[in-house]
């Protein structure tokens, strides 16, 4: 602790150390200090043990000496600070003892390092033949106000006044101290075994906990499985029949079997779009029991955007029956090859432009494609239909949910699509991204990567 200014420091009061009763009378001045200086009992009686250590050394081992108490001003602290001096021999061996290896004569060696671990401030000067020289300080506690030279003078003045104990009386108060310092270590040992149990009742709760989380999980999974394998077999049971109505609908309508009066053919034609719309269904249950299942492989291979949106016009375009609708596909202005699941990225398109088809009375949809950076490529299908709101945007892709409203009541649909969408483009190695506003239509994007191999086998 390097010495403050001398303005800078204000005395208190000295101790001479000449008989051991003085010994005594420096630990009392030490605590009284303390006291009127405003620290908390526990704080007054760790600097007035570490006085009493080193006052004990410097009149056992340096046949006497002196103890000066001042107050340091230190910005941004301001500490109580005891000097203890004496003339005696010195310490040949100072590394040893601040160590903790040094023995004395009594066995001890502790004063030293006992005192230094009870303050905040510590510094020691000694060498053979020149005394020792001990600082330490404890810095005032917060909230205390400037300690002036008013202030110093009031607290000397109380120090006169102050009778000196007797060593029975101070040993009696030490025992004192050590009782109240007992029972805070009691008490602190009783919170620390109720926290203990707290702990042990917590860790316990967690464990619980954990093994409950892990039943769930084993249900779930388990309940996951029943549903992926119901729907597939439901699937796979459906498709037969849905196909023969569907078939002999169309034999039907085609006169083959002899004319149909007109109301024949209004309920065949329902007969027909019902059963298409429920093998659409189907289609879609049956995929996602696949994806879930983990059963989909991708098939990629080398083709060209060109190609795909040539079969998506042959495919979607008997589909824009609304003549106030302009279904426009536009072919990328350079030629982009892709090499990944043709018929997957066809799928979702389809899903995405059915959609818009089926949500835009007037205006126009549009699907575009381009390269973008990294090796990505991203198709767009935008529409100026009605629009999702933003409270809805991540709700169409859960399963089995459509947005309620006028046009949405009056058109068809399973309200897997989209959540298919988007499970494929993960398959793909990509994402399905929305931006909509109500009544401005919205904006479908497939991001996928270009190439479909691994960068290594790419590359």
């Amino acid at each position: 602790m390097s010495a403050p200014a001398p303005q800078d420091r204000i005395a208190i009061t000295t101790v001479a150390l000449q008989y051991e009763d003085d010994v005594v009378f420096a630990r009392q001045r030490a605590r009284t200090i303390a006291a009127l200086l405003g620290f908390e009992t526990q704080d007054q009686v760790r600097f007035a043990t570490a006085i009493s250590e080193l006052a004990r050394n410097a009149f056992q081992y340096g046949y006497g000496g002196r103890v000066l108490f001042s107050v340091d001003r230190e910005a941004p602290d301001t500490f109580l600070v005891a000097r203890v001096i004496d003339d005696g021999p010195g310490i040949a061996d100072l590394s040893t003892v601040l160590g903790g290896a040094y023995v004395s004569r009594t066995g001890m060696g502790i004063g030293i390092t006992g005192a230094r671990r009870l303050v905040d401030r510590f510094a020691i000067e000694s060498a053979r033949g020149t005394g020792t020289s001990v600082t330490i300080g404890k810095a005032l506690p917060m909230g205390t106000g400037p300690v002036t030279s008013a202030v110093v003078a009031r607290l000397v003045d109380t120090l006169v006044k102050e009778s000196r104990r007797s060593p029975f009386a101070e040993m009696q108060r030490q025992n004192q101290d050590l009782a109240a310092a007992l029972d805070i270590v009691r008490e602190r040992e009783t919170e620390a075994v109720r926290l203990a149990q707290e702990l042990a009742d917590t860790n316990r709760g967690v464990v619980a906990l954990y093994a409950e989380l892990d039943d769930r999980a084993q249900q779930l999974a388990r309940m996951s499985e029943s549903k992926t394998r119901f729907l597939s077999d439901v699937s796979h049971e459906l498709r037969t029949p849905l196909s023969s109505i569907i078939n002999l609908a169309r034999l039907m309508l085609s006169h083959a079997d002899g004319p149909l009066l007109e109301e024949q053919e209004k309920q065949l034609g329902m007969i027909q779009r019902s059963a298409e719309w429920l093998a659409e269904m189907v289609n879609e249950l049956l995929d996602v029991a696949k994806i879930e299942s983990g059963t989909v492989e991708l098939r990629p291979d080398h083709f060209q955007v060109h190609e795909l949106f040539a079969a998506l016009r042959g495919t979607l375009h008997p589909l824009a029956t609304n003549e106030a609708v302009r279904l426009e596909i536009e072919d990328p202005a350079e030629p982009l090859p892709l090499y990944t699941d043709e018929q997957r990225v066809s799928q979702v398109l389809r899903n995405f432009i059915s959609n818009a088809l089926k949500f835009t009375s007037q205006g126009e949809v549009r699907v575009t494609a381009a390269a973008e950076p990294d090796g990505l490529v991203r198709f767009v299908v935008s529409d100026t239909g009605i629009g999702i709101a933003p409270a809805d945007q991540e709700r169409v892709f859960e399963e089995f949910i459509q947005v309620d409203g006028p046009i949405q009541r009056r058109v068809h649909g399973t309200g897997l699509g989209l959540p298919l969408t988007r499970k494929i483009a993960r398959i793909l190695g990509g994402e399905v991204r929305l931006e909509s506003e109500v009544g401005r239509g919205s904006r479908f994007s497939l991001l996928i990567p270009r190439d479909a191999r691994p960068a290594a086998e790419a590359g």
